[in-house]
């Protein structure tokens, strides 16, 4: 395998107490930690020392998944990176926010703020939100379509770039003799009258740090991908196998391509649960004991969910039925439902072993081994062009993300596959990205030179 050029971005994913639904219950976890600031305070100075890019919360308009199996609450992410902003210096800070339950001039001011709050570390991990329940929540029967959730999301990120830009950098002039605080002509009405949105602006931010906060994404789907490349500056995602993120890699890039993008411009990071132990031993031994601990029933009643079917229909110790909803049937998570038929039926796997595979990381790749091999895995897939990084999902916190920093991140230093200290102090710097030109002042000189 030869080596690839360049540096690795490692971003932590951060969800409660682990990523591994049985976490909870081990001895060491705090059941209560999902939504105590100092668990997280605790967490992103972890990430910190190793370096990482950034942290990540998730997040849904809606419970995730059912309380009485884990703890499924959780605290508001652009507040709680507020929080976090104030107790970190460098790394990126990552939040969820649907485009299917907010309003653009809303959520552009909140992700303004927070990255001028936090020096220009904020990014916005843009989804549609998939699940009746949420639609619910907003007064409606079901989840939008699939096609239309992501029809509004292109014209939510039109709007809220235009929303970021409607002030100039140098708008600000701050005169106090002459009296003039900022430049009003530079601060402009952006007069949007699309098929989801009206809205006049303009923001009533400043232009941040970063011009825009980082755009992340985390969609699959042929609709889901169509939208990364051309908004997306990073894409989380999901693939159990090398070959299937090798052809995501590829398909990706090359959409980005066809819209005049750099490749390069858009990274891609798959989620990896690395389960990690001084020795084999030892790893695979923490991972049978989180194994032991998940709630077989819980579990099955949540599968059949996805799969829209009863639980009576799935029997524990058999293969899935052949009579599953086609991937078109699916209106939510329409690629997550694909991944995870494709890997119950390609290693034939029974209901209770798929809801063992699933435990750890929601059909992410889990990993077992030690801080050496999980080391050689994640290079293994740089370099074969499947991933431009990782997105670290801890099956246990705070430990699984202490021996992470402390054990691995140090061998991809030694090798030189990971920054010893950041040279930035933005997000973008780290992910190597340049700050957005403001789009408003470059289509005004584009009509007056035409």
């Amino acid at each position: 395998m030869s080596k690839r050029p360049g540096q690795l971005h490692l971003n932590a994913f951060l969800m409660g107490v682990g990523h591994h639904e049985a976490a909870w219950r081990l001895p060491e976890s705090d059941p209560y930690a999902s939504w105590d600031v100092e668990h997280y305070r605790n967490l992103a100075r972890i990430a910190e020392r190793g370096r990482l890019d950034s942290l990540f919360l998730a997040d849904s308009p809606g419970l995730m998944g059912d309380p009485g199996r884990r703890p499924g609450g959780r605290l508001e992410p652009t507040v709680l990176l507020t929080a976090l902003a104030g107790v970190t210096e460098r790394i990126g800070l990552i939040a969820t926010a649907s485009t299917s339950y907010n309003e653009p001039y809303n959520l552009a001011r909140r992700f303004a703020s927070l990255d001028h709050v936090s020096g220009g570390r904020a990014g916005w991990n843009i989804v549609t939100t998939a699940g009746a329940d949420a639609a619910r929540n907003f007064g409606l029967d079901d989840t939008p379509l699939h096609k239309e959730r992501y029809e509004r999301a292109d014209e939510f990120l039109e709007v809220s770039t235009k929303l970021w830009d409607s002030w100039t950098d140098d708008a600000i002039v701050a005169d106090k003799a002459a009296g003039v605080h900022a430049d009003s002509a530079k601060v402009r009405r952006i007069e949007h009258a699309g098929r989801f949105f009206r809205v006049a602006g303009p923001l009533n931010v400043p232009r941040s740090p970063q011009g825009h906060p980082l755009l992340v994404q985390a969609g699959s789907s042929h609709n889901g991908k169509a939208f990364a490349a051309r908004w997306a500056e990073a894409v989380f995602t999901a693939q159990q196998t090398l070959a299937e993120a090798q052809a995501f890699y590829a398909d990706l890039k090359k959409r980005a391509a066809a819209h005049g993008r750099d490749p390069d411009g858009i990274k891609i990071l798959p989620g990896i649960v690395p389960v990690i132990g001084d020795t084999e031993a030892e790893a695979e031994e923490l991972d049978r004991e989180l194994d032991r601990l998940i709630s077989p029933e819980f579990a099955k009643r949540q599968l059949a969910q996805q799969f829209r079917l009863d639980p009576d229909a799935l029997d524990l110790d058999a293969p899935l039925p052949e009579n599953l909803p086609s991937e078109d049937e699916i209106e939510g998570a329409k690629s997550r439902y694909t991944l995870i038929v494709d890997l119950a039926r390609r290693e034939k796997l029974t209901v209770r072993q798929l809801i063992g595979r699933l435990g750890g990381g929601r059909g992410h790749r889990t990993f077992t081994g030690t801080p050496v091999q999980v080391a050689d895995a994640i290079e293994e897939w740089f370099d074969d062009g499947a991933a431009d990084g990782f997105n670290i999902m801890p099956p246990v916190l705070p430990s699984g993300l202490e021996v992470f920093v402390d054990k691995v991140v140090p061998i991809l230093q030694e090798r030189g596959r990971f920054r010893t200290d950041y040279t930035g102090t933005t997000l973008r710097d780290h992910y190597g990205l340049p700050r957005p030109a403001d789009s408003l002042t470059t289509a005004l000189a584009v009509r007056q030179s035409a």
